[in-house]
């Protein structure tokens, strides 16, 4: 069993660390500019290197015996591989150290639900969205980033994904990725940029060859899209959310909704279904949208018409109108009750740092937090990433309440088969959203 713990090397090695940090408690804030100079002098960084490299050096010569660590992380084969050759590559760092680290298959979507079914026995570090952060916090799950031994990620990462990871304030995480969002994929031997860019394009190039364009519009997740590209609001104060689905523009957009649900050329289909057919028949469904996870699934299927772009106009009341999405996070979390603390924040930096995260990005085809580590030529040349950078300057990231979903499955489905009064279902979805947790 994990205790909830720090030995009295580790706060030694701590407050080093701290020092090297600049003597304070809170990690550094970096909400100015991502490309702003340091100030220190030579012999500031130097000092500062030195006083990493002891705390480290304390922290080896108090281990005994081997360092036993689990990580969650991605059950994909390729996250696996890579985060394999990466652990490797943090072992081969501390080679005086007996290290046995399992890495376990747990999806970031379940990583929550899984940590908190038995926190003690969870993975010591582990990758989850940034939309549990607030759970597992609550929870007591994550251990406070109060300090750093190698570099401070709220200086080297986008300033977005570092927000993500604090909580009333404070980091209880490391960012990993700014790629958890979605856009549009699409066969360009059957669609055309210029179609790409709207609903009705889409679907008159679906029309055209027989085909379809897709999307899993009864998720709540995607569903949002629409309503926040027309400006309707859904918030979460951490007690109730807020929204006004059912007002008058929320009404337009629900018609737009239901009118493409039914085009004949349009599908609603679920992302594993999806993903299987374009598989099997590449030219049944001619756009999709995805995220970077199906990238390798869609780059196969369409070949050399694999394309992509930001997720296409939709028109409400006759005005073409630019759909929202949700982007999200992967962060790296360690456990708050390892036994193992300064060796897990140590694998959680190291998982984190601008080579890892490159690496991790280029072998996943996700866009790394790290600002230097995203501009990597292979990262900027890839479709997806490049898709979801288009589509991020129309993106929210999510602050949702847990009354939202079933409330809007509900609506998606009126949606889908068909209403005669959308009025009714926009307010019984904006009823059931806005209950209390």
């Amino acid at each position: 069993m994990k205790k909830r713990l720090l030995s009295v090397l580790l706060a030694a090695a701590m407050v080093v660390s701290m020092a090297a940090c600049g003597g304070s408690d809170e990690p550094a804030n970096n909400n100015a500019t991502n490309t702003e100079v340091s100030t220190n002098t030579e012999a500031d960084i130097n000092t500062e290197a030195q006083q990493t490299a002891s705390a480290i050096d304390n922290l080896i010569a108090a281990t005994e015996g081997t360092v036993e660590l689990d990580l969650w992380c991605s059950e994909s084969p390729a996250y696996q591989a890579v985060m394999a050759e990466v652990v490797e590559a943090f072992k081969a760092t501390y080679p005086t150290v007996d290290f046995n680290i399992t890495i376990g298959a747990v999806s970031e979507a379940d990583a929550k639900d899984r940590v908190l079914e038995d926190v003690e026995a969870a993975a010591d570090v582990f990758v989850f969205a940034d939309d549990q952060i607030a759970e597992l916090v609550k929870a007591g799950a994550l251990q406070e980033v109060v300090t750093t031994y190698t570099y401070n990620p709220a200086e080297t990462n986008v300033a977005g994904t570092v927000e993500a990871t604090k909580v009333d304030g404070k980091m209880y995480a490391y960012p990993l990725t700014a790629s958890n969002g979605y856009f549009l994929f699409y066969n360009s031997e059957y669609v055309t940029a210029e179609q790409a860019q709207s609903w009705e394009g889409l679907l008159a190039a679906a029309e055209a060859c027989g085909g379809k364009v897709g999307m899993d519009i009864a998720n709540g997740w995607y569903l949002y899209s629409f309503f926040a590209g027309a400006g309707c609001e859904l918030s979460y104060d951490g007690t109730i959310n807020t929204c006004d689905w059912n007002s008058e523009t929320g009404l337009a957009v629900a018609t737009a909704i239901s009118e493409i649900c039914a085009n004949n050329s349009f599908i609603a289909i679920g992302d594993a279904d999806a993903r299987a057919q374009v598989v099997s028949d590449p030219a049944s469904l001619v756009a999709y949208v995805d995220g970077t996870w199906a990238a390798s699934d869609f780059e196969s299927a369409y070949a050399n018409g694999y394309a992509a772009t930001k997720l296409p106009t939709f028109s409400v009341n006759g005005t073409a109108t630019q759909m929202g999405s949700y982007a999200g996070y992967k962060l790296v979390g360690v456990n708050a009750y390892t036994d193992q603390v300064g060796w897990s924040m140590l694998l959680a930096e190291f998982i984190t740092n601008e080579a890892s995260q490159a690496k991790i990005g280029v072998a996943v085809s996700e866009s790394p937090a790290n600002v230097v580590a995203a501009q990597a030529e292979e990262l900027q040349a890839n479709p997806a990433l490049v898709a979801l950078s288009l589509q991020s300057a129309y993106s929210d990231r999510q602050v949702v309440g847990g009354k939202f979903w079933d409330p809007a499955a509900a609506l998606d489905t009126n949606l889908i088969e068909g209403t005669a009064d959308l009025q009714k279902a926009l307010d019984d979805a904006v009823a059931g959203i806005t209950q209390a947790e």
